[in-house]
């Protein structure tokens, strides 16, 4: 997968892409990409890149002029773009999992008011929002997407360190635990430590089924479940 991030902040975003996992997978080849500043596409001696809004109101607006001719660079009419907006479409795991099977994502990171509506419709696929929240910055956003997706592109992780995920399936993840074996004078539960692993599965998926319910009821989805988790829920609940 290749990622082309328009940003007028790139050291924002910087070490994101070469740390930790990220690191590894543009080592491996797995993915690759670019940070694009768009100030140099614009013409006037300032490189400005925003102006006061049409019809008057609070704040900057990002202006399409130098922002179109970086896409157009990027040949991005070829490629998906994105652009994170509160008034996008809710960003999900399974639009993660969408676009981690795209060859090559464009993400535009705003600020201010915003884009200029024209470069939304002339360029933009996709608009979306990582929450019903307000950031300021665009880059925020931009990482909470490419990390949710670069993930899931075959190759960056052990495909058994995602199957049991929470939003993989209707279930939140179950708790971890490691050493040391009691920590503030709590214990690690005993049956992680009797090597059934008959045991642990139930375990674990009896308290997927509790936090599931605690936080998140509205992912409760009893279509998913097997005859094993049904008789668990009807047996505890």
């Amino acid at each position: 997968m290749n990622i082309e991030v328009l940003t007028l902040f790139p050291g924002m975003l910087e070490g994101f892409f070469e740390n930790s996992i990220m690191k590894r997978a543009v080592e491996n080849g797995i993915i690759s990409y670019s940070l694009i500043d768009w100030r140099p596409y614009a013409e006037d001696p300032h490189h400005k890149c925003d102006d006061v809004p049409y019809g008057g109101g609070a704040g900057m607006v990002l202006k399409p002029e130098p922002l179109g001719k970086a896409l157009e660079a990027l040949n991005a009419r070829s490629k998906r773009v994105i652009y994170m907006s509160p008034s996008g479409r809710q960003f999900t795991q399974s639009y993660a999992q969408e676009l981690s099977r795209e060859e090559n994502l464009v993400i535009i990171c705003g600020h201010y008011e915003g884009l200029d509506q024209r470069i939304i419709d002339l360029w933009v696929d996709d608009e979306i929002s990582i929450g019903d929240y307000v950031i300021s910055s665009g880059e925020v956003a931009c990482l909470a997407i490419v990390d949710a997706v670069y993930r899931l592109v075959p190759g960056v992780l052990a495909p058994e360190s995602l199957s049991e995920e929470s939003f993989t399936g209707p279930f939140l993840e179950y708790p971890q635990y490691t050493r040391p074996q009691t920590y503030c004078e709590k214990t690690v539960p005993d049956v992680l430590l009797s090597g059934h692993h008959a045991n642990i599965e139930q375990w674990r998926m009896q308290k997927r089924l509790e936090k599931t319910l605690s936080n998140r009821p509205e992912l409760y989805d009893l279509s998913f479940l097997d005859d094993r988790a049904r008789r668990l829920l009807k047996k505890n609940y």
